[in-house]
């Protein structure tokens, strides 16, 4: 059988790019409860779902307790195509006293182990062979270097007879499983992490593979790894274009609006307007028959749709007809690896075509990780979406109502190919706001400030401040006035 086999969790086949390559053996690593077994059965569970017939042999766990384990994690054994040879110990051996002699005749047992698993190959003629924990072979030889040859030959007939394999170990400091490492065409590593677990593959012999760690979730479904998003292992071409905002003078201030497949963030301090500006941009790409997600880290659905509604954007006529899309991520629940495939599947499978991540300081907050790693995951998140086509805005927010002008808190503006900014100002004992264009990489703009409003209408984009300087500070003067410190 040609190509690769799946490993039967998506994300563990996006990590070796495709899946196992066929007729290689693979070592399963990690301390006890770390998911070796699940990973094994879900292997050869997309092996029978595929045509494929899948033998595991257990050399630890009586067949009933694997089925009843494996029920629990939605991984159905029942067919007729997976086949349980099952070489764990005997309850006779101690009841009937015959203990040591498993130990003393090392060699009859090691005969008697060989004979059935020949049998088993021989008649089952599998495709996929799971061997857990193939260190139970230990106990039969009694040198280190024997058992070394001993699990190499198994290995070789397995692969002599078609079969693509992985097997686990019982490891530990007083046993470690080096000399299996070397062995094996491959090796995964499962592991406790500070708060979730990881996987990694350290070693994949004919293929390159994405390096981790990546985050292991149990779900009622098996084990899901979710990988690190790599931007450029996918590049789409797409038709140039622009997205308008569907307000006049902001698409003029923009020549014409934001290029379909740059990034854009939206900056400013609280309750200045990001979040309205962004969603202007997304409900005018509805308009048009575009679609477009939004993500909301710092606000519930009922209050976001309630704003736009007092604006008199029909978000509700966009949501029925499927061109608007809100998902509220709730904190704490996600690592940036879950995050990014949630916003892929969107993407690729529901093909939305405008993504909206509000804001920047809720994703920090919300999702598991430090913020150094977190900016640089949302950066390849939004790389990726360049990439293939999609329309990614940010909105981040900067404390200072007023006083020196920064565009994000994070230094994190190099996430953008443009970046619009909105911020308060004081004039005349009155609180104003503006709204100004900092950069945009794909075409000239008007990187003049205006007067920026949101009314019954929506927003409003009002004249050039030009008699105005030092808006950006906060306090701004009248042309005609000094600047302070000015001699």
């Amino acid at each position: 059988m040609q190509g690769r086999a799946s490993s039967g969790i998506r994300g563990l086949d996006e990590v070796l790019r495709g899946g196992f390559l066929r007729n290689r053996s693979y070592l399963t690593r990690g301390s006890p409860g770390v998911g070796k077994t699940l990973l094994g059965l879900q292997f050869l569970q997309a092996g029978v779902e595929n045509g494929e017939t899948s033998l595991y042999i257990s050399l630890g766990v009586r067949e009933q307790e694997l089925r009843s384990d494996a029920a629990a994690f939605g991984v159905d054994l029942d067919h007729d195509a997976f086949h349980f040879l099952d070489l764990s110990p005997r309850s006779e051996f101690f009841m009937e006293k015959q203990v040591y002699d498993i130990f003393d005749a090392p060699e009859v047992e090691r005969e008697e182990l060989v004979d059935a698993i020949v049998a088993a190959v021989e008649e089952r003629r599998p495709d996929r062979v799971v061997v857990d924990p193939i260190t139970e072979l230990r106990a039969l030889t009694p040198t280190r270097q024997q058992f070394r040859e001993q699990v190499r030959s198994f290995l070789l007939y397995l692969k002599e007879h078609d079969c693509t394999v992985v097997f686990t170990p019982e490891s530990g400091p007083e046993e470690p499983d080096t000399d299996l490492q070397y062995i094996s065409d491959g090796n995964v590593d499962l592991a406790f992490g500070p708060e979730f677990h990881q996987l990694e593959v350290t070693k994949f012999r004919g293929s390159d593979f994405e390096r981790g760690p990546h985050f292991v979730s149990f779900t009622a479904d098996g084990l899901d790894v979710f990988s690190v998003v790599v931007p450029n292992k996918l590049v789409l071409d797409f038709e140039p274009e622009q997205f308008e905002s569907g307000v006049t003078a902001l698409d003029e201030m923009l020549y014409g609006g934001i290029e379909r497949g740059t990034s854009t963030l939206v900056s400013g301090p609280t309750g200045v307007g990001k979040t309205t500006l962004v969603s202007q941009f997304a409900a005018a790409a509805a308009a048009d028959g575009n679609r477009a997600i939004v993500y909301l880290f710092e606000e519930t659905e009922a209050t976001f749709t309630y704003r736009l509604r007092s604006i008199g954007v029909p978000i509700d006529e966009y949501l029925e007809a499927g061109l608007v899309g809100i998902q509220r991520v709730e904190p704490y629940e996600h690592t940036p690896e879950q995050f990014s495939r949630i916003v892929r599947q969107a993407v690729e499978r529901d093909g939305f075509d405008v993504v909206v991540v509000d804001g920047l300081e809720g994703y920090l907050a919300s999702i598991h990780g430090e913020t150094p790693m977190l900016i640089r995951r949302l950066h390849a998140l939004i790389s990726y979406l360049r990439n293939v086509g999609a329309t990614p805005f940010v909105t981040a927010e900067v404390h200072s109502i007023t006083g020196e002008f920064q565009a994000t808190e994070h230094k994190a503006s190099y996430l953008a190919d443009n970046i619009v900014y909105i911020t308060y100002y004081e004039y005349e004992g009155a609180l104003h706001r503006a709204l100004g264009v900092l950069k945009k990489r794909a075409t000239a703009c008007d990187s003049s400030l205006h007067a920026f409003g949101i009314g019954d209408d929506g927003i409003v984009i009002g004249e050039r401040l030009t008699d105005l300087r030092g808006v950006l500070w906060g306090a701004p003067n009248t042309a005609e006035d000094p600047v302070p410190g000015d001699d």
